[in-house]
């Protein structure tokens, strides 16, 4: 692995109409506004784009539209995993086929596959595709922890070249991978490792200043300081009701979520506001 996918990756929400469908043209404007503001990666249809409540549909509708629509010199990364692996395989193969640059694959949520499980899981993936494959580490959503030793024995299959690691406790570059930040606050800590950056949320908010974190490494410290407040209010209750808060406030394409996420409450609405108050964005 050489190459990389981008620095700052934002997990692109989906925006949705206030009849609940899927809102196009919100989401080509909210690509090309983030590609403006730090953004030169982006993960379709991942958790955050609310991947889990989306048709299929609708899931290859948006990597279509990413792909046709795409900001100058951006990656686009298709949400690709399953814990079902025949429906991984095919998401794989139609994002492929579709012109994704990369997937990205999530550990098996739910069903909890053993390592022997998870290794097949993958190989079955690695059939279905040529393109790069970002391991998804995410335990506090799957229920599987993928440890820093099973991550390098996969790292040896083809094409496994990069991990997404949202696992604090496991922080740590692995030989073949590239290594991105899972959550908002690894951001700096990933980058001071040598990591190559962030798959992200406060990104649609503060992308500006997230990028000035990798390109300004004596800062780093300084501006992630600065960010803490906004990456606590993304956390205030289930990721995406408060990064979609934040976007209306900001007057941004975001709408509706869909059940079973709510829309934020008054109390989490003013967190994220305070927030964006104090960095001068509402």
């Amino acid at each position: 692995m050489t190459d990389t996918l981008g620095a700052i990756i934002t997990a692109i929400v989906t925006p949705f109409d206030q009849a609940g469908d899927v809102d196009e043209e919100g989401f080509v404007e909210l690509l090309a506004h983030l590609a403006a503001n730090g953004s030169d990666g982006f993960v379709i249809c991942g958790t955050t784009g609310e991947a889990a409540t989306l048709s299929v549909e609708e899931h290859l509708r948006l990597i279509e539209l990413a792909v046709a629509e795409r900001p100058a010199g951006t990656t686009i990364i298709a949400g690709a995993g399953s814990n079902d692996t025949r429906h991984a395989v095919e998401m794989s193969e139609k994002a492929t086929e579709l012109g994704a640059d990369a997937l990205l694959s999530v550990t098996p949520y739910y069903n909890r596959p053993n390592e022997r499980g998870i290794k097949a899981h993958y190989e079955r993936i690695i059939e279905a595709t040529n393109l790069p494959i970002v391991l998804y580490n995410i335990p506090s959503r799957t229920g599987t922890n993928l440890s820093n030793e099973f991550v390098a024995e996969l790292a040896q299959l083809e094409r496994i070249d990069y991990l997404k690691q949202a696992n604090p406790a496991d922080v740590k570059q692995i030989d073949g991978l590239g290594l991105y930040a899972g959550n908002d606050d690894m951001l700096a800590e990933v980058l001071d490792l040598g990591g190559l950056g962030g798959i992200l949320v406060a990104s649609h908010l503060v992308g500006p200043q997230m990028r000035q974190m990798v390109e300004e490494p004596a800062r780093r410290a300084e501006l992630h300081e600065q960010l803490t407040e906004i990456f606590d209010a993304m956390g205030v209750t289930t990721n995406p009701i408060p990064v979609k808060a934040g976007l209306t406030l900001m007057g941004l394409p975001a709408g509706p979520l869909r059940l079973p996420l709510v829309e934020a409450s008054s109390e989490e609405r003013a967190a994220v506001a305070a927030a964006l108050s104090r960095l001068g964005l509402a």
